[in-house]
């Protein structure tokens, strides 16, 4: 096992900082940088399974405006090599509350989010 540079940790950091700039600025193509192309969503909304393409997210954010008051905060990082699990807790993202999980992958020397699992809170 390798020992992680802690430049995988920044650089997974700033990886997640597109993705809230796109949530405060209500657009999804602030977020986007973040994700590759193939990037998958899921979760729940209410009894509603929202699933597919990362689009959705996109789509999502552009309708739900920006979330100016957001409060973010990353919980965790587990890097292996070229894999990694990130934690998200985010609050007052326009009146919601969200704990994601994203999949990341190293690919070609750049951090890209590979799935998401979000859990809205109630």
């Amino acid at each position: 096992m390798s020992v992680t540079n802690m430049s995988d940790y920044e650089a997974i950091t700033r990886l997640v900082q597109h993705y809230i700039d796109g949530a405060v600025s209500g657009k999804g193509s602030d977020m986007k940088p973040a994700f590759h192309d193939d990037t998958t969503i899921f979760g729940y909304v209410g009894p509603d399974l929202f699933a597919g393409p990362i689009q959705g997210l996109y789509d999502w954010n552009d309708e739900n405006g920006p979330a100016k008051g957001l409060i973010f905060r990353i919980a965790s990082i587990d890097i292996v090599d070229t894999i990694a699990s990130v934690r998200v807790e985010t609050d007052n993202w326009t009146g919601h509350r969200f704990t994601d999980f994203f999949n990341v992958l190293k690919l070609d020397g750049e951090w890209k989010i590979m799935n998401k699992i979000f859990h809205l809170h109630q």
